[in-house]
């Protein structure tokens, strides 16, 4: 991709799964690379993995202090920040009538409200300076309905339209889009679905099989490049097709 070597990017939820991948993917294509994260034996072990990483921050994005913390951390290692990478996030799987008030809590706290503080933490730094990329972490669930998703479906249709009014206000300086993945490989996916369970998903998809993080890393290094220059304030499903054709509202 065109204009990422040298570029300093921020990913948020990097240590596993996508967050990884994308890590992977900047650190090829010749960015500089810091990944925060909340899970410090995964931070462990993506320093291990990615020795070339230029930091890590261990850090919840759902508490604004920490947040801006963690970005004054990043200061002190940069002078300035071209892209932010949107990605943490957490899911409860559950029907709508189990759904606790703190598990509510807990995933708005983490995909829609860290998402504001960290996309607000970045945007000050980019428009004082020249300007950049955010790319937030949506998802298929805030485009249709899931069953037992009710909490992670909100919060995933509220960061598209975060991802909207970023785009509007931060324009011309700072572009802002929202990648969508569908059902994607993943140890969050994993550890919710049986392997009975995921061959029923891969059987809803039109290419027959789940996504890998590397291809959503693909599309985020893509949206991030200058080859993505005249792109902001759109969201971007890579879900296999499945909602093509209706098929997520499946149970």
């Amino acid at each position: 991709m065109r204009g990422l070597k040298g570029k300093w990017v921020l990913i948020t939820g990097g240590a596993r799964g996508i967050g990884a991948a994308t890590a992977a993917r900047f650190l090829e294509e010749g960015a500089r690379v810091v990944v925060l994260d909340r899970d410090e034996a995964a931070l462990e072990h993506i320093e291990r993995d990615l020795p070339a990483l230029s930091g890590t921050i261990d850090a919840d994005v759902s508490d604004a202090e920490a947040v801006a913390r963690a970005f004054e951390e990043l200061d002190d290692l940069w002078q300035g920040l071209d892209v932010l990478i949107n990605n943490a996030g957490i899911s409860v799987r559950k029907p709508f009538m189990e759904i606790t008030p703190q598990q509510w809590r807990e995933v708005m706290d983490v995909n829609l409200n860290g998402m504001f503080f960290a996309a607000q933490q970045a945007a000050r730094r980019m428009l004082a300076g020249e300007g950049g990329v955010i790319l937030n972490m949506g998802s298929t669930n805030g485009l249709m309905g899931y069953h037992y998703y009710a909490d992670y479906n909100a919060s995933k249709a509220g960061v598209i339209e975060l991802t909207r009014s970023m785009a509007l206000e931060l324009a011309p300086t700072v572009r802002v889009n929202c990648v969508c993945p569908g059902y994607i490989l993943t140890p969050m996916q994993e550890a919710e679905y049986t392997p009975k369970m995921l061959r029923a998903c891969e059987s809803k998809i039109p290419l027959g099989r789940l996504g890998r993080p590397e291809e959503v890393a693909a599309l985020f290094a893509f949206l991030a490049s200058d080859d993505a220059a005249f792109i902001t304030g759109h969201y971007f499903v890579m879900d296999g097709g499945e909602i093509a054709g209706g098929l997520a509202s499946q149970p």
